[in-house]
């Protein structure tokens, strides 16, 4: 008899799920949740019917911009966003890559102009599903597996 323990109830917020386990802290770091002053709860390697394990976060009283949650897809493209207001789930809303990434992955080519001048990294986003990404200067592709979060610039 398996008594499964439920990450705390949200009055209002927003809670991450499905986020692959090794990816949690990864997303983390993206939505810069270290700086944040709002009650967090984080869960990690829990049972999961459709993953084996996951990853959840919530986030209390916090609502993201668009742009900020499309920053999750870089490295956890299948992430469920539950927006919560009176314990009630009232929007369900799925991560999206957007077709241009500016300012949050760093360039893997050393010779990079983004390496050298102080200036935003800016990649296009060539396949959404595989997450390849291509830099709009030196022209390099990068693979989910190769990304890189730049240092908050």
């Amino acid at each position: 008899m398996g008594k499964e323990l439920q990450v705390a109830a949200l009055e209002s917020g927003t809670a991450i799920d499905h986020i692959p386990s090794d990816q949690l802290f990864k997303v983390v770091g993206l939505l810069r949740l270290q700086d944040l002053k709002n009650r967090i709860t984080i869960g990690n390697n829990l049972g999961s019917r459709k993953m084996g394990t996951k990853g959840i976060i919530k986030i209390s009283d916090k609502f993201f911009e668009e742009d900020e949650i499309n920053r999750i897809a870089l490295v956890a493209p299948k992430v469920k966003l539950n927006i919560i207001k009176n314990y009630e789930v009232v929007e369900k809303k799925r991560v999206t890559l957007p077709n241009i990434v500016i300012g949050i992955v760093k360039c893997n080519n050393p010779k990079c102009i983004t390496n050298n001048e102080p200036m935003k990294t800016r990649f296009d986003v060539i396949d959404k599903d595989k997450v390849i990404l291509q830099c709009h200067y030196c022209e390099i592709k990068i693979n989910k597996e190769d990304i890189i979060l730049s240092k908050g610039k």
